[in-house]
């Protein structure tokens, strides 16, 4: 099962199709931040892994709801709306301004009039997505292969969530980052951050401990769960969890967990529980949360249907 669950993603052979899907996710995305509903910490915005690949959920529009997913199956983006309507537009190889074209020809056929804001964000060098020819590639295999391990990886947070009694985010895919994250927060304002955007200080406005998955970037050049705890507290980057393979990246102020590892371990789902758990415990004693209060015993086990698979 590990195989097919847990598959490969090198960085390396998927470099090209990782950047083109990232910009065709954002463009998607500011669709979820024109029209849904505000939440707390831009919640709103994020993308869900779905049995098919990564969906908006459902976003008002007047009297009509719309919702548009990555369906990595069948490798189309498919636009619904409440009253029965269907667009879908085929991924295959094409550029990021012939990508937004038919996007925005697909909202027009249903009737959805939005202004997109067509700038990428959260990235080195971005390019307007009406100009960007330079991004044109898709990789059905590894859009696939990404999809799949986002399965698991949610299957996993949420299973690390439901201990938690306190304030918590969703599961749930920034567009902007490209990352599946949960994040848990101890109910106390976090100190303000000088010179942080309107975004920065809605994110951490309280003190929090998050912990996600994504694919690579910047300085780490390959596929990677990561967590960190905002503020970070005095000695959590001297700590060592579990398992063996974590460390602590000093750039970007987080321990990483190479994909790698977790695919190599006996249980990646244990794993990556180790991982999640061993971070929070360190972060929360330290920081002084009150744990007895935001959290409850719950058994490890996976549910019966999950076993059978196994």
């Amino acid at each position: 099962m590990t195989e097919t669950a847990w598959p490969a993603l090198s960085l390396d052979e998927w470099r090209d199709t990782y950047a083109t899907l990232h910009m065709w996710s954002q463009i998607v995305g500011k669709t979820s931040l024109a029209l849904a509903r505000w939440q707390n910490h831009w919640w709103q915005v994020a993308l869900h892994v779905t049995a098919r690949g990564l969906a908006t959920g459902p976003m008002p529009y007047g009297s009509r709801t719309l919702d548009v997913e990555f369906d990595f199956v069948e490798h189309e983006l498919v636009l619904r709306t409440d009253d029965g309507a269907v667009h879908e537009i085929p991924l295959r190889p094409r550029s990021v301004a012939e990508f937004y074209h038919l996007y925005l020809k697909a909202l027009e056929t249903l009737a959805i009039r939005v202004k997109l804001w067509p700038m990428p964000v959260e990235v080195e060098n971005p390019i307007r997505f009406t100009d960007d020819r330079t991004h044109a590639s898709y990789d059905p295999e590894y859009a696939h292969r990404l999809w799949r391990i986002l399965v698991q990886a949610d299957d996993v947070f949420r299973r690390f969530r439901a201990s938690f009694l306190g304030k918590c985010s969703p599961v749930h895919f920034f567009w902007g980052s490209f990352d599946l994250a949960v994040t848990r927060f101890s109910g106390r304002r976090a100190p303000e951050r000088p010179g942080a955007d309107r975004i920065t200080r809605e994110a951490y406005s309280h003190e929090v401990i998050s912990a996600g998955f994504w694919p690579g970037s910047a300085s780490v050049q390959e596929a990677a769960f990561y967590a960190y705890a905002a503020p970070e507290p005095a000695g959590f980057r001297d700590i060592a969890p579990p398992p063996s393979a974590a460390y602590y990246h000093a750039p970007m102020g987080i321990f990483i967990l190479p994909y790698a590892a977790v695919r190599a371990a006996p249980s990646p789902d244990e794993a990556v529980i180790a991982f999640l758990r061993g971070t929070y415990d360190a972060a929360a004693n330290l920081a002084g949360w009150d744990r007895k209060a935001l959290e409850r015993p719950i058994s490890d086990s996976a549910s019966p249907a999950r076993r059978e698979t196994e």
